[in-house]
């Protein structure tokens, strides 16, 4: 539970009390699944124009061309529809396309964490000439959550009139998942839609410039055919050029800024991590409704896998949402055990340690000067 200014001995603290991310218990309706598959916040206003590519990477450069050329080629009616589609990098013809086109109908990013891939995909949902409702954007643990909710056929119907369906972080944890994703994405191919995805795979089964595995391609058989994969190398832009991460503050520094914070949520760490364990990962979108602020304190390393990987998922959700973090503790880059950081998982843990210090750098700015 959050730590109460009489408990804390620091004496008082004005304004209103804040808010805590353990009494919330959110309930996300299938409608607003589907209602919320478009870009997140920060990515609201990203385009191809505002991706600033590292001049010494040019596969960067190249991957901004190739998927202008891909927007562009989408420009006409749906594939399985009525009208025209304009010839793209995947090789469509003009006319009236076939049911099943013939070439790859689909993009897949490929490189590690922090290079752009999310600005990339959100800015193609952006450049492709269509209706929002006909374009839809979600992470892959998002996309598993809709099935659940509506059921396949529902899915398959509800996202078969779409021009595009992009995908970001693809994961391969779960075979039962990526079955399940493979079988509808084959569905929504044959239906003429156009895939774009982001890869977060396992780092010892990483492929350069394809899909992950000979695993991966047997579990979604022909799919791979239907896309074209780039290659985006280079580091992590959040830390280039940048100060070190921010050091944590003390309890008092923390607490004092969430009361002082309109919209402020105020936690323990170890308290925050068992609420998680209680909470669907589909609905830490809806747990961090209205925050202004994360406010914690007594930050300790993640004591398991299980509860670290839920600490991911909230991590991608807090900075699509570009919701401050203020913290009390263990800095962020000791959250995760040597073991956890040089395992299956890796990449999933480096990109959280660099969007929680992101996201630590923004909340320096809550804490009154000493």
């Amino acid at each position: 539970m959050p730590t109460s200014p009489a408990a804390s001995g620091f004496g008082p603290i004005a304004d209103t009390a804040p808010l805590s991310l353990c009494d919330r218990e959110p309930h996300v309706p299938a409608d607003r699944l589907v209602a919320e598959m478009v870009p997140p916040p920060r990515f609201d206003s990203v385009r191809f124009g505002t991706y600033i590519p590292d001049p010494n990477q040019p596969s960067q450069t190249e991957a901004v061309r190739v998927l202008e050329g891909f927007a562009a080629g989408l420009g006409g009616a749906h594939a399985s529809g009525a009208g025209k589609v304009r010839r793209g990098f995947l090789g469509l013809g003009k006319g009236k396309a076939p049911k099943t086109p013939a070439g790859p109908r689909g993009v897949y990013l490929d490189g590690g964490y922090g290079v752009g891939k999310t600005h990339l995909l959100a800015s193609l949902w952006h450049a492709t000439p269509a209706e929002p409702a006909l374009k839809a954007f979600g992470t892959f643990v998002e996309l598993t959550n809709l099935v659940g909710a509506l059921g396949f056929q529902k899915t398959v119907q509800t996202l078969s009139g779409h021009r595009l369906l992009c995908i970001d972080e693809f994961e391969l944890d779960d075979p039962g998942d990526t079955v399940l994703v493979s079988t509808l994405l084959g569905k929504l191919v044959d239906a003429g839609v156009a895939l774009a995805a982001t890869s977060n795979t396992l780092p010892g089964k990483l492929g350069e410039g394809r899909f992950a595995s000979a695993d991966f391609l047997r579990e979604i058989q022909g799919l791979s055919a239907h896309f074209r994969s780039l290659r985006i190398d280079g580091e992590d832009y959040r830390h280039r050029g940048l100060p070190e991460a921010p050091a944590p503050f003390t309890d008092e520094q923390v607490t004092r800024a969430a009361h002082r914070t309109p919209g402020a949520s105020l936690d323990g760490f170890p308290q925050l991590l068992d609420h998680l364990s209680r909470v669907h990962p589909s609905r830490y979108g809806a747990l961090t409704d209205d925050l202004k602020a994360v406010c914690l304190t007594d930050v300790r390393p993640v004591p398991d896998q299980s509860t670290a990987l839920r600490l991911v998922v909230l991590a991608d959700r807090l900075y699509d949402r570009e919701v401050p973090v203020l913290a009390a503790g263990l800095p962020f880059d000791r959250l995760f055990s040597e073991d956890m950081l040089n395992g299956g998982y890796r990449k999933k843990y480096f990109r959280a340690i660099s969007r929680l210090t992101a996201l630590a750098r923004d909340a320096k700015s809550l804490v009154e000067p000493s």
